[in-house]
């Protein structure tokens, strides 16, 4: 077996497998209501904006707009969201949490800690704050650059 210096191990390949290892953790926890970790942060930005548009769920949640499209679509056929023509925009949508979409947030949220605090677990206080940090530093440097 080799060993591999972490100086040369691709940071790209690295947040990948945490990803998977955060995704992993979620799902194996979530319970009954099955969501995945992108639709919790859908329904969060939701819950956390009044009215929002699909548009500005991009724009606060970073993900794509075809992709959150998709996942608004799904929530809407599951129930957990309701999605309504602006009043400003009659082409643009809006969406707000049903009251089946408020307690699949609220039943998620001991999921989301726990994973949170599974993931950092080996981390001391000041490396978790270093590592919150830095990836907020690498999403702002990535999206001032696109």
């Amino acid at each position: 077996m080799s060993t591999r210096d972490d100086s040369t191990a691709s940071l790209l390949h690295l947040l990948h497998r945490a990803g998977q290892c955060a995704d992993e953790l979620f799902a194996a926890n979530i319970g009954e209501s099955a969501l995945t970790p992108r639709q919790y942060e859908v329904l969060k930005a939701v819950d956390a904006t009044e009215d929002p548009s699909q548009t500005h769920l991009v724009e606060i949640t970073g993900i794509d707009r075809s992709t959150l499209a998709d996942i608004v679509r799904r929530l809407v056929e599951r129930g957990v969201l309701a999605r309504t023509r602006t009043r400003r925009d009659a082409r643009m949508y809006a969406v707000k949490l049903t009251s089946e979409g408020e307690a699949a947030l609220k039943a998620a949220a001991p999921t989301v800690a726990s994973t949170n605090a599974r993931l950092t677990a080996g981390l001391s206080e000041s490396d978790r704050d270093a590592v919150v940090r830095g990836l907020t530093q690498i999403i702002a440097s990535a999206k001032s650059d696109t």
